[in-house]
């Protein structure tokens, strides 16, 4: 059973995939501050926050943050909040795949397709 807490972090999460009829905003209350892109460079991407089954923010340590939605649920993702890629290229795009790592070790569980990467602002923390 879920405690209160949880069941309003994954309420929030589930959110975060969610577009105004506008498109401006998030259900979690992230702004959109530009168009999407197909591809990021990877020296954009210092670290990544799983948010849910669909929903990875990418950071780059700075202020700047990109929201990939998948276009579907990747199964696990949201609990094991972890992941692993691989690339040839300089740069993290729409069209790569994404791995869910499962627990115990370093199991490999699905493989999902990436979205475009959205920049936002993200709702002060509270």
């Amino acid at each position: 059973m879920m405690s209160s807490n949880q069941e309003a972090r994954t309420e929030r999460n589930e959110a975060a995939a969610m577009l105004s009829a506008d498109g401006q905003t998030y259900g979690d209350g992230a702004r959109v501050t530009g168009p999407a892109q197909s591809c990021v460079p990877l020296t954009a991407i210092r670290n990544s926050r799983v948010l849910s089954d669909r929903v990875i923010d990418f950071g780059n340590g700075n202020r700047t943050t990109y929201r990939v939605v998948l276009p579907q649920d990747c199964p696990s993702l949201g609990f094991e909040q972890r992941f692993t890629y691989s690339t040839s290229l300089s740069q993290l795009c729409a069209t790569d795949i994404i791995t869910v790592l499962q627990s115990p070790g370093v199991t490999r569980g699905a493989s999902c397709g990436l979205a475009p990467f959205q920049p936002i602002e993200l709702p002060p923390r509270r």
